[in-house]
């Protein structure tokens, strides 16, 4: 798996870059929390799952569906102020729906595990992407905080966390240019 670190800084990261408005702190904290949420089906292991069963680490949690489903949970309980099913609120949605669904993308671009199950329960086949450049995370505090956790950070920082605020960075980059172009016509508009 990615670390839940990296879960966290990315899904910020894109919400920080896709957030067309300023958004309440219960956003944040909901967007960081489901970002690292699937992980939790680590918990099996201390009651005799295995890491291959559908709820085993990396199985439905990691899927689409749960990510689909997931999204509904948070916004209906998260965001009752919204005007439910308004335009807003799927858009509020499908952003949820992605930034939990890259929970398992980060994790398929790992060096180690059984692969993600993103079409569970419709198919149990586990996946990676083509390519792993990632170091996969230790399973457990103890681990993470030694020479494995650092080959690992160093990892995320280099493929997750520097592009995640480039990213940022351009978009933002890019739409300051824009207003101030925008600026410029209109000045242009009432001058001439």
């Amino acid at each position: 798996m990615a670390s839940a670190v990296t879960h966290a800084i990315f899904s910020l990261g894109l919400g920080k870059t896709f957030a067309r408005e300023e958004r309440p702190f219960r956003f944040w904290m909901l967007l960081m929390v489901c970002s690292i949420l699937p992980d939790l089906d680590v918990i099996g292991f201390f009651f005799g799952g295995r890491y291959g069963d559908f709820w085993g680490h990396r199985g439905f949690s990691h899927s689409l569906l749960f990510a689909f489903f997931l999204s509904f949970l948070v916004l209906c309980l998260g965001f009752k102020d919204w005007v439910r099913f308004s335009k807003r609120w799927w858009r509020l949605w499908a952003f949820f729906f992605f930034v939990i669904s890259t929970h398992g993308f980060l994790d398929a671009l790992t060096d180690g595990g059984l692969g993600v199950a993103f079409f569970s329960p419709f198919d149990s086949s586990r996946y990676f992407l083509p390519w792993t450049p990632l170091k996969v995370s230790p399973i457990g505090l103890g681990l993470f905080f030694s020479s494995w956790g650092r080959e690992v950070l160093v990892s995320e920082i280099g493929w997750v966390w520097i592009p995640t605020f480039l990213l940022w960075a351009a978009v933002k980059g890019y739409q300051k240019i824009r207003y101030l172009r925008k600026k410029t016509a209109s000045y242009r508009l009432v001058a001439g």
